[in-house]
């Protein structure tokens, strides 16, 4: 067997080194090829234009409301407790505005006096004087425009609260308001109450055990009817006092030093849907002089008047012919329910002193 030469083994291994040079430039140019298409590609695509939808969000405005100076700003919610700051103060109300002419002042008074008394012809009479002194005061024309919505002529009471409301705050102060609620609201008519508002069964006590005279106590409730509104200031009880004298005489009294007047509870809340007036009569003793020359003089009655708006709402008399002596009040109704009860004598636990009297059994 020949041995194989070097040379002759290099001549076998030719054609494989050649076949595999080849085939790794054939890999080598299948990858050059590959790669330039991968370029071309993202080249074409480069050049094509997209179109990106986006939504932006748009900002709108929200106006915070401003708080009043009634209403306190919300506090943060925060995971502490927040600093306290003090409340803030309630508005001041607004003063009645003084009247500076002494003159008209005085007129002033003695007209509302004459307006809750019924008398409206004599409050006009006083306002008018003042008006002619002090034409541009607030006082004037309120009361003005109060005794004419009383009497019904709501075109001059308009007039007059409108002058006051045209003065505004600085000028009429808490008149301004009071006016402007009378023009908002317009003018509540008196009868519209009847039936609604009246006097309770008046009880009149006759203290025995004073010794420095007479003494007689009233107890004279004011019914109002539930859910009912009412001005409270245009609420006024009118009592006239009769005295008998020992020559026979039925006098009217003159000296009002003697009657003291006081409301068991105040401010009103109609509790029970009354409120009760504590009315104290008191007749001092006379000098032998005095008696001699005008009689002895004793308590006889009187007549119990309830007003709205200077408006007769209801009369209870005692003794009942009373109610003929005084002829702007409507007469009594001798069947009415609550006709005033008479004692002889107080309790035996009634305490002066105390504002409420003890209720009496009804029989």
């Amino acid at each position: 067997m020949a041995l194989e030469t070097p040379k002759s083994i290099t001549a076998k291994r030719l054609p494989v080194f050649t076949i595999a040079c080849w085939v790794l430039a054939l890999v080598a140019f299948v990858q050059l090829m590959i790669t330039g298409l991968a370029l071309a590609t993202r080249f074409e695509q480069s050049r094509v234009v997209k179109t990106v939808i986006k939504e932006v969000p748009k900002l709108i405005a929200v106006r915070i409301p401003t708080p009043s100076i009634h209403q306190a700003p919300t506090a943060p919610v925060i995971s502490r407790p927040p600093a306290t700051t003090p409340p803030a103060s309630a508005p001041a109300p607004l003063p009645i505005p003084k009247i500076n002419e002494p003159r008209s002042e005085r007129m002033v008074r003695e007209a509302r006096q004459a307006r809750v008394s019924g008398d409206m012809g004599l409050a006009i009479i006083k306002l008018e004087e003042a008006l002619s002194v002090s034409p541009e005061d607030p006082n004037v024309h309120y009361e003005l425009g109060l005794v004419h919505e009383q009497m019904g002529v709501f075109d001059t009471a308009t007039a007059h609260y409108e002058k006051v409301f045209q003065m505004g705050a600085s000028g009429a102060g808490a008149f301004y308001e009071m006016a402007a609620a009378k023009l908002r609201d317009g003018f509540d008519q008196p009868d519209a109450l009847l039936g609604k508002l009246s006097l309770g069964r008046v009880r009149i006590f006759n203290d025995s055990t004073y010794q420095s005279g007479q003494r007689i106590i009233l107890s004279i409730p004011v019914q109002k009817a539930p859910n009912t509104d009412i001005e409270v200031e245009e609420v006024s009880v009118s009592v006239i006092f009769f005295n008998r004298t020992s020559k026979g005489e039925i006098l009217q009294l003159e000296d009002k030093s003697w009657v003291n007047e006081k409301w068991a509870t105040l401010p009103f809340d109609w509790n029970g849907g009354e409120e009760t007036l504590q009315m104290t009569y008191v007749i001092p003793q006379q000098d032998s002089q005095t008696e001699q020359l005008f009689g002895q003089r004793s308590y006889y009655g009187q007549v119990v008047s309830l007003l709205y708006k200077g408006e007769v709402f209801d009369v209870q008399a005692w003794p009942r012919d009373l109610a003929a002596k005084v002829p702007k009040q409507s007469p009594t109704n001798p069947n009415h329910p609550s006709q005033p009860e008479f004692q002889d004598s107080l309790p035996l636990d009634f305490d002066p002193s105390l504002p409420l009297l003890p209720p009496l059994p009804i029989k």
